[in-house]
């Protein structure tokens, strides 16, 4: 026996490289342009609750969100990217500080779009691995026939939260019954995208028509496991503003590095299209499809291992 853990893994990352190769036949199939955008940025957005790992005077990239909207108001109308991401701070058996993500936009649509597309990309994978209608997740048996549930999450916290979502924000403890109480129980049959979320939970949200207490996000869920975040995408440069500055505000309260405004991004978001934008964590979606129990499961090395 080889006393290696990446002997153990070997059959993972083997899927692991057949999942990317499949993201990509799947995203040039539908006339997408694969971009790169770079790594080391100087302005990362200024999001109250995540870190960015500091290079130098700059900043390694959380997402690459910015620069990849600023493709979009060049005139860019279907881009696709997988690359390295840095976030401090983030360890556990469904985090790394160094990630693996894909994030694709798409001009003149919404986040509805955006799920029909996922229940696409995902459908596609499983049967490109031959994997079926139905995945076997952690003794689940999960149908991903489209298409597939649309929850709100003031549905969710009435179901399943024991509380309205109004409450839960006044008592400060939306984020403590979403993770607790909602999130462990979604998608345990068929997926779900939790949707419609409280404006203060969507910085770069657009706010839904007809109802501005929400925004146009959803995260679709499998198995209890958190797969991707997305939204239709704000396009005011005013509102964004407003938007990271009482992010940094929150940032400075508690004790965090307040972040340069990205102004170059601010400048383009004038001309940006109507757009809805996704981001899916590779790692994670490669733990659903071979069924691991972490995320070290399914990566070469962990952080600790080097």
């Amino acid at each position: 026996m080889y006393p290696f853990r990446q002997t153990r893994i070997r059959p993972n990352l083997v899927r692991r490289a057949r999942i990317i190769d499949g993201v990509r036949a799947f995203f040039g199939s539908a006339g997408f342009l694969e971009i790169e955008t770079p790594v080391r940025i100087p302005a990362p957005l200024p999001e109250a609750h995540i870190d960015a790992q500091p290079s130098g005077a700059w900043f390694l990239q959380p997402s690459p969100e910015l620069t990849m909207k600023r493709l979009l108001a060049a005139g860019y109308e279907r881009i696709f990217q997988i690359c390295r991401c840095f976030r401090r701070g983030e360890r556990g058996d469904r985090h790394l500080p160094e990630m693996t993500l894909l994030e694709w936009y798409v001009a003149d649509a919404d986040y509805r779009l955006l799920m029909q597309q996922c229940e696409q990309l995902i459908v596609f994978l499983a049967r490109r691995l031959t994997m079926g209608s139905h995945l076997k997740v952690r003794g689940h048996s999960i149908d991903l026939t489209p298409p597939w549930e649309r929850l709100s999450v003031a549905d969710a916290f009435e179901r399943l939260g024991g509380m309205t979502v109004e409450d839960a924000c006044e008592r400060n403890c939306f984020d403590e019954v979403m993770g607790l109480a909602i999130e462990p129980r979604l998608g345990l049959d068929r997926p779900v995208f939790l949707c419609d979320y409280p404006a203060r939970c969507g910085s770069l949200a657009r706010l839904k028509p007809g109802n501005p207490s929400v925004v146009e996000r959803f995260e679709l869920y499998i198995a209890g496991l958190e797969l991707c975040n997305a939204f239709s995408e704000l396009a005011d440069p005013m509102e964004q503003r407003t938007r990271f500055e009482a992010e940094n505000r929150i940032r400075k309260d508690h004790g965090r590095i307040v972040y340069p405004m990205a102004e170059p991004f601010l400048q383009a978001l004038a001309h940006m299209p109507a757009a809805a934008g996704i981001a899916l964590g590779i790692d994670r979606l490669v733990m659903l499809l071979t069924d691991a129990d972490a995320i070290d499961d399914v990566v070469a090395f962990t952080p600790e291992e080097l």
